[in-house]
């Protein structure tokens, strides 16, 4: 089953959105939209605290506690975690899965020691890519997009998953909140040379855009922010247009709204 995830970019405590990854804008309380998103049927959750790395501010570990007590799905945190102890903390106050990006660029080693004390399962490891200029592929950035991480995206991925990450979250910063649809080019060179789950995030803006990043970019996940937080579709709406183009996803219950 292809999963529909909602992500909630968190920035001192509340969701935010933006373009780009600039000119962010408040979308609301994390908790509250996590547990309407849980009634409308999401398969999943990811919080992604944004600014942690680049301000040096440590995990959202209380939006993890209280989020768990309110949601009833599987949730990803992510955002500052430098060390196995702080994806512990993050597990332990009830997160599904934790998620890295800057500091296992940083120490690829931290995916190898999370993956060894947790599990590859709770491991998911977020790549910020870029196109290049000339149009030759894909680099990495970290620090919420901000700073080049003078690694290929495909190269680093690999990398990752020959480490222990049991997920990639690939998010298309030129596509990020456009609208204009995922980078179904750069998932479906990922989806081919890793054997772990894809996740698509970043461009999201019709309902075609979804079935597309499954069946042109053989992700495994679609994941969404701003047309969920703006009411433009809901959970159900998308999940419709994925079955009727082919794509198989976990029927909505008729308690979903």
């Amino acid at each position: 089953m292809i999963r529909v995830i909602p992500c909630l970019d968190v920035d001192r405590g509340r969701v935010v959105k933006g373009v780009n990854f600039v000119d962010l804008r408040d979308a609301g309380d994390p908790v509250e939209l996590a547990a309407a998103y849980d009634a409308q049927g999401a398969d999943e959750l990811v919080f992604l605290d944004i600014t942690a790395s680049h301000e040096g501010r440590g995990t959202i570990v209380e939006l993890a506690r209280r989020t768990a007590e309110q949601v009833f799905i599987p949730f990803t945190i992510g955002g500052g975690i430098r060390s196995d102890d702080d994806m512990y903390a993050v597990l332990a106050a009830g997160a599904d899965k934790a998620a890295v990006n800057s500091a296992a660029l940083r120490d690829p080693g931290l995916i190898t020691r999370c993956a060894t004390r947790f599990g590859s399962q709770c491991v998911v490891v977020a790549i910020d890519a870029k196109r290049r200029a000339e149009g030759d592929g894909w680099d990495v950035y970290l620090n919420g997009g901000r700073v080049p991480a003078g690694r290929d995206a495909v190269a680093w991925a690999e990398e990752a998953v020959a480490r222990g990450a049991g997920e990639l979250l690939v998010t298309s910063m030129d596509r990020d909140g456009t609208k204009d649809g995922f980078d179904t080019a750069l998932l479906g060179e990922l989806s081919g040379r890793v054997p772990v789950p894809v996740i698509a995030s970043g461009g999201a803006g019709t309902l075609d855009h979804f079935a597309a990043a499954v069946v042109d970019g053989h992700a495994d996940a679609v994941l969404a922010a701003s047309v969920f937080h703006d009411g433009v579709y809901s959970i159900r709406q998308v999940k419709e247009a994925m079955a009727a183009a082919g794509v198989a996803v976990r029927p909505i219950d008729d308690e979903g709204i």
